[in-house]
């Protein structure tokens, strides 16, 4: 076993190389913002004291709360313009991703000048392009990395989009510790910190190829395609591979890459638009950016001390982050990328982005009411929404693993002739089920 593992990391070192840096600049800024922002204190004493420079007097107790929401919020906001701009396009993958960078420095720059400045608004600039940035990276990531990989690995390719993600929440909570970059003096910097990452990505990802199924889908280059994967997967006969690109490149020829508006009408896309709003309103609603955004108001009134409260967090984000390490096999993105083809995925992924930055916006919103009303049973409303949401799933989400696009597709159109998925054809006896995933061992 120990063997095989080795060869499989000398065959695949260019794979998981890449996959090393598209994380660092793709999912991580996101998780890494959520978390860093929800120890508010130094920000609302800032605030008050650039008030005070300016006019003489400080700001009300309520205004300061509202600046401090809207600089929080904004990060949603510019994340839902980023995916907006980024969705509808077959951008190459590479170059987009770096543009991505570009913005994300540029707001690091903003954070780290805002204390000398003595400006707020800079924060809330800032703030606002890291939403944009991470917006497009979100979009582009999961795109890029499902991709980039031969069919066996697809799945934990997928998932370590969402590792990264949970890194990056992570690595918030603890360069967020007072002991490191969370002190008064020291807070401009810990939130211009994911400049790093960002000047990481931009620095290494020239190194690296577009993905083969762009070089040749959307490119019509043979001979690019062929040198990605050598340089990817290693010398081997990948050709089984190149033919189920090129046997979606076939499909697509006579099928245009189409808008949002267009695949919400696709008939043929039905099914796999439940599946997608089903999924991402779960991972919205199943209760944890609930409590990365309100830890510090829920551990305040389980009575912690204040000075306590980020070293408790920080045990959340590493049970969440361990969950994601040992359970790489399930995954949200994996879904995503591999239930639509190349034409459709732009659009498919802006409909996610828009789900999910909305869905932020909404639990940032309604939780605090929730919690009034329901107290302590608030939680029972998402593991009801994680029911019913694992029974659709479970009847009518065919088997990915180890399939070409064109056959995931082809069992998502059976769904739209009335099939039930455990239900025998007519002139049939009973028959296993259609799902690999449901089969009894």
């Amino acid at each position: 076993m120990e063997h095989f593992i080795f060869a499989l990391q000398v065959q695949f070192r260019g794979l998981l190389q890449m996959i090393l840096v598209l994380g660092i600049g793709g999912s991580f800024p996101y998780g890494f913002h959520i978390s860093v922002i929800n120890y508010p204190s130094h920000i609302r004493k800032f605030i008050n004291e650039t008030w005070i420079d300016r006019h003489g007097s400080p700001l009300h107790p309520e205004t300061v709360m509202l600046l401090w929401s809207f600089i929080v919020s904004v990060y949603g906001i510019g994340g839902f313009l980023g995916s907006l701009c980024c969705g509808p396009f077959s951008l190459p993958r590479k170059k987009c991703q770096m543009f991505t960078n570009l913005i994300m420095l540029v707001a690091a720059l903003f954070m780290a000048l805002s204390k000398t400045a003595k400006s707020f608004e800079m924060i809330l600039v800032g703030r606002f392009l890291y939403g944009i940035g991470s917006g497009f990276s979100l979009n582009i990531h999961p795109q890029y990395v499902g991709e980039i990989s031969p069919k066996k690995l697809r799945g934990f390719t997928n998932s370590t989009v969402a590792v990264f993600l949970t890194l990056g929440k992570l690595t918030g909570q603890v360069v967020g510790l007072r002991e490191i970059l969370g002190s008064e003096a020291l807070w401009p910097w810990l939130l211009a910190s994911s400049g790093l990452s960002a000047l990481i990505q931009l620095v290494t990802l020239p190194f690296f190829p577009d993905s083969p199924s762009y070089l040749l889908i959307q490119k019509g280059n043979e001979e690019a395609c062929r040198k990605a994967i050598r340089k990817l997967w290693g010398e081997g006969d990948h050709q089984a591979e190149i033919d189920d690109i090129m046997k979606e490149k076939g499909a697509m020829a006579s099928t245009k890459t189409l808008r949002v508006l267009e695949v919400i009408k696709e008939r043929s896309l039905r099914w796999q638009l439940y599946i997608l709003m089903t999924v991402m309103t779960t991972l919205q609603l199943c209760g944890i950016n609930a409590i990365y955004f309100y830890s510090f108001e829920v551990f305040h009134t389980a009575k912690f001390e204040e000075y306590l409260i980020p070293y408790v967090s920080l045990g959340v984000g590493l049970c969440e982050c361990l969950s994601s390490i040992l359970c790489v096999t399930g995954a949200t993105i994996s879904v995503m990328v591999e239930i639509f083809s190349q034409s459709y995925r732009p659009s498919a992924f802006l409909i996610v982005g828009c789900i999910n930055w909305m869905g932020l916006f909404v639990l940032g919103m309604i939780f605090p009411v929730i919690v009034d009303n329901l107290g302590p049973y608030c939680f029972l409303i998402f593991l009801g929404i994680l029911a019913l949401s694992a029974i659709f799933i479970y009847l009518y989400l065919p088997e990915t693993k180890g399939k070409s696009i064109m056959e995931i597709k082809a069992e998502f159109n059976k769904n739209l002739s009335g099939e039930h998925p455990s239900s025998p054809r007519q002139g049939e006896g009973p028959t296993k089920p259609r799902y690999p995933c449901m089969q009894k061992k």
